[in-house]
């Protein structure tokens, strides 16, 4: 299904959905990865994606995008820029310049640690917290415990795919609003 609004060609969900690679066993024995390089690598399915988190949240009052090592840093920036807002980075522990705060969770395979810069945000923004996958929902916590500990006035929750069976919305109950793209 296709239809045209400003020179876009819009795709369905569905043909987006059937372009996302599954790897069996990365990263590690079990895990069955959905891969969206093979979306990203297609202009008009980028477009596309771009084109609908920006009618979804043009009207929302966001004041930054907050995105999620290191696959939040694909369509973040492209979102921001396009609703003309600021892009902060979320990422590993060490990877940022200046002074942090962290966040330590539990994954499926481990123990990690993410960072924001201290300076990042105010409590007068309204943020919506980018990442691609929500799957268990332990990195997506985490990042959200890290923006809330600015005192921001509220904070959306988007991730382009979200696997339904492992659950991880439940983890994120506080959040203004969880909203997914294309569902597993």
């Amino acid at each position: 299904m296709f239809h045209v609004e400003r020179n876009i060609i819009y795709m369905s969900i569905e043909k987006i959905k059937a372009n996302i690679r599954d790897v069996p066993d990365f990263p590690h024995p079990g895990i069955m990865f959905k891969d969206l390089t093979t979306v990203f690598k297609n202009g008009t399915e980028l477009q596309e994606i771009a084109a609908m988190l920006y009618n979804k949240y043009k009207d929302t009052g966001l004041t930054k995008v907050v995105g999620i090592e290191s696959r939040g840093f694909i369509t973040g920036p492209i979102l921001a820029e396009k609703l003309g807002i600021g892009f902060i980075p979320v990422r590993k522990k060490g990877k940022l310049p200046a002074d942090t705060i962290e966040e330590s969770y539990a994954k499926e395979y481990g123990v990690d640690v993410i960072q924001i810069h201290k300076d990042a945000l105010k409590p007068d923004d309204v943020v919506l917290l980018h990442d691609d996958l929500l799957a268990t929902g332990g990195t997506m916590k985490a990042a959200y415990n890290l923006v809330k500990k600015f005192g921001v006035k509220k904070i959306y929750v988007n991730c382009l795919v979200e696997l339904d069976f492992l659950k991880g919305r439940d983890t994120l109950q506080e959040a203004d609003e969880v909203y997914s793209l294309i569902h597993f």
